[in-house]
Protein backbone atom coordinates (compact mmCIF):
# COMPACT_ATOMS: atom_id res chain seq x y z
CA UNK A 1 0.00 0.00 0.00
CA UNK A 2 1.45 3.06 -0.66
CA UNK A 3 0.71 6.71 1.54
CA UNK A 4 0.05 9.94 -0.15
CA UNK A 5 -0.24 13.37 1.74
CA UNK A 6 -2.20 16.10 0.13
CA UNK A 7 -0.74 19.32 1.33
CA UNK A 8 -1.05 21.58 -1.73
CA UNK A 9 -4.05 24.63 -1.62
CA UNK A 10 -3.75 28.35 -0.56
CA UNK A 11 -4.75 27.78 2.94
CA UNK A 12 -6.94 31.33 2.78
CA UNK A 13 -8.65 30.83 5.74
CA UNK A 14 -5.31 30.75 7.27
CA UNK A 15 -4.46 34.35 6.13
CA UNK A 16 -2.06 36.08 6.41
CA UNK A 17 -0.17 33.58 7.83
CA UNK A 18 -0.47 31.64 4.55
CA UNK A 19 0.56 34.73 2.85
CA UNK A 20 3.87 33.78 3.41
CA UNK A 21 3.79 29.51 3.55
CA UNK A 22 2.10 27.08 2.77
CA UNK A 23 -0.68 26.15 5.75
CA UNK A 24 1.28 22.72 5.98
CA UNK A 25 4.28 24.09 6.95
CA UNK A 26 2.84 26.41 9.86
CA UNK A 27 3.84 25.02 13.54
CA UNK A 28 0.79 22.73 15.61
CA UNK A 29 2.28 23.09 18.73
CA UNK A 30 6.32 22.14 18.37
CA UNK A 31 6.33 20.92 14.78
CA UNK A 32 5.90 21.55 11.53
CA UNK A 33 1.90 20.59 10.38
CA UNK A 34 2.97 18.18 7.61
CA UNK A 35 4.93 16.21 9.87
CA UNK A 36 1.44 14.30 11.67
CA UNK A 37 0.21 13.26 8.60
CA UNK A 38 3.61 11.69 7.53
CA UNK A 39 3.83 10.33 11.18
CA UNK A 40 0.19 8.65 11.29
CA UNK A 41 1.32 6.40 7.18
CA UNK A 42 4.65 5.68 9.13
CA UNK A 43 2.85 4.71 11.93
CA UNK A 44 0.86 2.43 10.25
CA UNK A 45 2.80 0.86 8.58
CA UNK A 46 3.51 2.53 4.92
CA UNK A 47 7.40 4.05 4.06
CA UNK A 48 6.22 4.04 0.28
CA UNK A 49 5.12 8.03 0.32
CA UNK A 50 4.44 10.61 -1.72
CA UNK A 51 3.74 14.61 -0.98
CA UNK A 52 1.40 16.27 -3.15
CA UNK A 53 1.98 19.68 -2.63
CA UNK A 54 1.33 23.48 -4.77
CA UNK A 55 1.52 27.17 -4.59
CA UNK A 56 4.95 29.52 -4.34
CA UNK A 57 6.36 27.48 -1.05
CA UNK A 58 6.48 24.07 -2.37
CA UNK A 59 10.39 23.73 -2.29
CA UNK A 60 10.21 24.44 1.06
CA UNK A 61 9.10 21.03 1.61
CA UNK A 62 11.86 19.72 0.29
CA UNK A 63 14.29 21.90 2.37
CA UNK A 64 12.13 20.56 5.78
CA UNK A 65 11.54 16.95 4.70
CA UNK A 66 14.35 15.55 2.80
CA UNK A 67 13.44 12.13 2.26
CA UNK A 68 12.11 11.79 5.41
CA UNK A 69 15.17 10.57 7.23
CA UNK A 70 13.61 12.16 10.42
CA UNK A 71 10.52 9.40 9.97
CA UNK A 72 13.29 6.51 9.55
CA UNK A 73 12.51 6.60 5.95
CA UNK A 74 14.82 6.12 3.16
CA UNK A 75 13.25 8.21 0.80
CA UNK A 76 10.02 10.59 0.02
CA UNK A 77 8.43 11.34 -2.84
CA UNK A 78 6.79 14.57 -4.04
CA UNK A 79 4.42 15.88 -6.56
CA UNK A 80 3.22 19.26 -7.65
CA UNK A 81 -0.65 20.49 -7.72
CA UNK A 82 -1.16 23.31 -10.42
CA UNK A 83 -3.77 26.00 -9.17
CA UNK A 84 -6.54 24.40 -6.94
CA UNK A 85 -8.11 21.69 -8.62
CA UNK A 86 -9.64 20.31 -5.65
CA UNK A 87 -8.69 17.23 -3.19
CA UNK A 88 -9.67 14.56 -6.34
CA UNK A 89 -7.56 15.67 -8.62
CA UNK A 90 -4.91 16.27 -6.56
CA UNK A 91 -5.27 12.54 -5.73
CA UNK A 92 -5.60 11.82 -9.27
CA UNK A 93 -1.58 13.22 -9.67
CA UNK A 94 -0.48 10.37 -7.27
CA UNK A 95 -1.73 7.24 -10.02
CA UNK A 96 1.93 6.81 -11.48
CA UNK A 97 2.94 6.90 -8.43
CA UNK A 98 0.78 4.16 -6.87
CA UNK A 99 1.41 1.53 -9.80
CA UNK A 100 -1.74 -0.42 -9.43
CA UNK A 101 -1.35 -0.54 -5.71
CA UNK A 102 -3.82 1.13 -3.14
CA UNK A 103 -3.50 4.52 -1.70
CA UNK A 104 -4.38 5.22 2.01
CA UNK A 105 -4.83 8.90 1.01
CA UNK A 106 -4.27 11.14 4.12
CA UNK A 107 -4.76 15.55 4.01
CA UNK A 108 -2.25 17.37 5.39
CA UNK A 109 -3.93 19.24 7.97
CA UNK A 110 -5.54 16.34 9.89
CA UNK A 111 -4.08 15.39 13.23
CA UNK A 112 -5.04 12.31 15.53
CA UNK A 113 -4.44 10.91 18.96
CA UNK A 114 -4.78 7.02 17.89
CA UNK A 115 -3.55 4.90 14.83
CA UNK A 116 -5.23 3.42 11.98
CA UNK A 117 -2.61 0.61 11.64
CA UNK A 118 -5.03 -2.06 12.58
CA UNK A 119 -8.04 -0.47 10.13
CA UNK A 120 -5.03 -0.71 7.30
CA UNK A 121 -4.44 -4.20 8.26
CA UNK A 122 -7.59 -5.05 8.14
CA UNK A 123 -8.53 -3.51 4.47
CA UNK A 124 -4.97 -5.55 3.36
CA UNK A 125 -6.64 -8.68 3.89
CA UNK A 126 -9.99 -7.42 2.19
CA UNK A 127 -7.84 -5.52 -0.83
CA UNK A 128 -10.68 -4.20 -2.90
CA UNK A 129 -13.37 -1.02 -2.32
CA UNK A 130 -12.48 2.01 -0.15
CA UNK A 131 -12.45 2.91 3.36
CA UNK A 132 -13.58 5.61 5.45
CA UNK A 133 -13.00 7.37 8.66
CA UNK A 134 -15.57 9.41 10.68
CA UNK A 135 -15.55 11.04 13.79
CA UNK A 136 -18.31 12.94 15.99
CA UNK A 137 -17.81 16.60 15.85
CA UNK A 138 -20.06 19.29 17.08
CA UNK A 139 -19.97 21.08 13.68
CA UNK A 140 -20.63 18.76 11.19
CA UNK A 141 -21.53 21.27 8.67
CA UNK A 142 -17.57 21.96 8.03
CA UNK A 143 -17.10 19.10 6.73
CA UNK A 144 -18.44 15.98 4.36
CA UNK A 145 -21.02 14.76 6.43
CA UNK A 146 -22.26 10.88 5.57
CA UNK A 147 -25.71 10.12 5.92
CA UNK A 148 -26.59 6.51 7.14
CA UNK A 149 -30.01 4.25 7.00
CA UNK A 150 -29.18 2.90 10.72
CA UNK A 151 -25.60 1.53 9.80
CA UNK A 152 -25.88 1.59 6.12
CA UNK A 153 -24.19 4.12 4.48
CA UNK A 154 -26.28 5.83 1.97
CA UNK A 155 -24.32 9.10 0.55
CA UNK A 156 -21.81 11.71 1.44
CA UNK A 157 -23.60 15.26 1.59
CA UNK A 158 -20.75 18.02 1.12
CA UNK A 159 -20.81 20.72 3.72
CA UNK A 160 -24.18 20.65 4.43
CA UNK A 161 -26.08 23.40 5.93
CA UNK A 162 -28.54 20.77 8.16
CA UNK A 163 -26.29 17.66 8.85
CA UNK A 164 -27.91 14.51 8.54
CA UNK A 165 -25.72 12.99 11.18
CA UNK A 166 -23.21 14.08 13.97
CA UNK A 167 -20.47 12.56 11.76
CA UNK A 168 -17.84 14.21 10.04
CA UNK A 169 -15.44 12.75 7.03
CA UNK A 170 -12.31 12.70 7.91
CA UNK A 171 -9.66 13.26 6.07
CA UNK A 172 -8.12 9.87 6.13
CA UNK A 173 -9.66 7.73 2.92
CA UNK A 174 -8.35 4.32 1.62
CA UNK A 175 -9.13 3.48 -1.76
CA UNK A 176 -8.39 0.61 -4.37
CA UNK A 177 -6.76 1.59 -7.95
CA UNK A 178 -10.14 2.11 -9.47
CA UNK A 179 -10.43 5.27 -7.55
CA UNK A 180 -8.20 6.97 -10.31
CA UNK A 181 -10.79 5.54 -13.33
CA UNK A 182 -13.41 7.29 -10.82
CA UNK A 183 -11.85 10.30 -10.58
CA UNK A 184 -11.63 10.91 -14.66
CA UNK A 185 -15.24 10.38 -14.87
CA UNK A 186 -15.90 13.07 -11.96
CA UNK A 187 -17.71 16.91 -13.47
CA UNK A 188 -15.89 19.66 -11.44
CA UNK A 189 -18.50 20.93 -8.71
CA UNK A 190 -19.71 24.52 -8.21
CA UNK A 191 -16.85 25.17 -6.69
CA UNK A 192 -15.25 24.16 -10.40
CA UNK A 193 -13.16 21.47 -8.18
CA UNK A 194 -12.89 17.39 -8.39
CA UNK A 195 -14.77 17.05 -5.08
CA UNK A 196 -13.06 13.37 -2.93
CA UNK A 197 -17.09 13.29 -1.50
CA UNK A 198 -17.92 12.39 -5.05
CA UNK A 199 -15.32 9.96 -5.84
CA UNK A 200 -16.66 8.52 -2.24
CA UNK A 201 -20.43 8.45 -3.34
CA UNK A 202 -18.96 6.10 -6.46
CA UNK A 203 -18.02 3.96 -4.24
CA UNK A 204 -21.22 3.90 -2.35
CA UNK A 205 -23.01 3.71 -5.37
CA UNK A 206 -21.20 0.28 -6.02
CA UNK A 207 -21.59 -0.58 -2.78
CA UNK A 208 -17.87 -0.77 -1.95
CA UNK A 209 -17.29 0.73 0.73
CA UNK A 210 -16.51 0.24 4.50
CA UNK A 211 -15.89 2.69 7.41
CA UNK A 212 -15.35 3.21 10.96
CA UNK A 213 -15.13 5.57 13.52
CA UNK A 214 -11.36 6.63 14.80
CA UNK A 215 -10.52 6.13 18.48
CA UNK A 216 -9.39 8.83 20.19
CA UNK A 217 -9.04 12.63 18.79
CA UNK A 218 -9.15 14.00 15.76
CA UNK A 219 -8.91 17.49 14.51
CA UNK A 220 -8.25 19.51 11.15
CA UNK A 221 -5.98 22.16 11.43
CA UNK A 222 -7.27 24.75 8.18
CA UNK A 223 -8.79 27.29 10.35
CA UNK A 224 -7.78 29.63 13.11
CA UNK A 225 -9.72 28.06 15.96
CA UNK A 226 -8.90 23.91 14.77
CA UNK A 227 -5.33 25.55 14.49
CA UNK A 228 -5.91 26.02 18.17
CA UNK A 229 -7.38 23.22 19.12
CA UNK A 230 -4.95 20.89 17.78
CA UNK A 231 -1.96 22.66 19.10
CA UNK A 232 -3.74 22.11 22.42
CA UNK A 233 -4.48 18.71 22.06
CA UNK A 234 -1.26 17.89 20.70
CA UNK A 235 0.95 19.92 23.56
CA UNK A 236 -1.60 18.41 26.64
CA UNK A 237 -1.39 14.65 25.40
CA UNK A 238 2.08 14.34 24.36
CA UNK A 239 1.34 13.72 20.43
CA UNK A 240 4.05 15.66 19.24
CA UNK A 241 6.26 12.85 19.69
CA UNK A 242 7.51 10.33 17.13
CA UNK A 243 6.74 6.95 18.53
CA UNK A 244 6.63 4.00 16.45
CA UNK A 245 3.52 1.01 17.44
CA UNK A 246 4.65 -1.24 19.87
CA UNK A 247 4.42 -3.77 16.91
CA UNK A 248 6.01 -2.18 14.07
CA UNK A 249 9.18 -1.76 12.38
CA UNK A 250 10.23 1.20 10.11
CA UNK A 251 10.60 -0.32 7.31
CA UNK A 252 8.18 -3.38 7.67
CA UNK A 253 5.72 -2.07 4.66
CA UNK A 254 2.03 -2.97 4.63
Amino acid sequence: MKGVVLAGGLGSRLYPLTAVTNKHLLPVYNRPMIHFPIQMLVNAGITDIMIVTGGNSAGDFLKLLGNGHAFGLKHLNYTYQEGEGGIAEALSLAEHFAAGEPVCCVLGDNIIEGNILRAVRDYREKGAGAKIFLKKVPDPQRFGVPVFDRQKLLRIEEKPAVPKSEYAVTGIYIYDPDVFDIIRGLEPSERSELEISDVTNAYIARDAISWEELEGWWSDAGTFKSLLRASRLVAETGANKLELSDDLQVGASV
